[in-house]
């Protein structure tokens, strides 16, 4: 981890936030029961017990995703990591799980930023998964099997590499939303929140 007693450099805050997102993306799939529970085992991160994938499928896909966020988060381009959900039978939206990302652009990879504790940083990202983790108490159950996607958004003059493909955005028609709290390593900032689509007879 690189970050010292003058602050974070963009190399420490790039593993910081994508680490973040490996946690944060395997807690959205546990709890959500979008995977089968014998599918995970637990492991210990920021003084939670967080569960994360063990199927090699899963853990390759996620690893394709965090390798790219991470090139993305290094060259600060990224803006936007999105985690959606279809209902396989009908194709609907579901949940969208939505983490905007600002990006420090003066920070370079050597120069550290402003002055902040990593214990501090770690509690805001604790504070985050505790959010994720908890979500299962307000959001609906998802009764149907869904398979999920995961967005990036860029800034638009960045190429899409081959391990991706251009698409619209998969959108939740008068959607409701939960934002969480955010995080920052004072060089990227992630906010993050759920939107989820409210049963017809709710």
């Amino acid at each position: 981890m690189q970050a010292n007693k003058t602050g974070i450099t963009l190399k420490g805050s790039t593993q910081m936030v994508t680490e973040f997102f490996g946690f944060g993306l395997n807690s959205i799939l546990y709890q959500r029961g979008v995977y089968p529970d014998d599918m995970f085992t637990r492991k210990e991160a920021y003084g939670l017990s967080i569960l994360v994938t063990s199927d090699p499928k899963l853990e390759q896909f996620l690893k394709t995703v965090l390798d790219q966020v991470r090139e993305w988060l290094l060259k600060k381009v990224i803006k936007k990591l999105v985690l959606v959900m279809k209902n396989v039978k009908t194709e609907e939206i579901v949940e969208r799980w939505v983490f905007n990302i600002d990006c420090e652009k003066q920070v370079d990879s050597e120069n550290t930023n402003s002055k902040k504790e990593l214990k501090d940083i770690q509690n805001e990202i604790r504070a985050v998964l505790r959010q994720i983790i908890a979500s299962v108490t307000f959001l609906p159950a998802l009764e149907d099997t869904c398979t999920i996607d995961v967005q990036v958004y860029t800034d638009k003059d960045e190429e899409t590499p081959s391990c991706c493909y251009e698409s619209s955005a998969l959108l939740i028609k008068d959607a409701e939303q939960v934002k969480f709290k955010s995080f920052s390593t004072t060089v990227h900032k992630v906010q993050g929140m759920v939107e989820y689509k409210v049963k017809d007879d709710e």
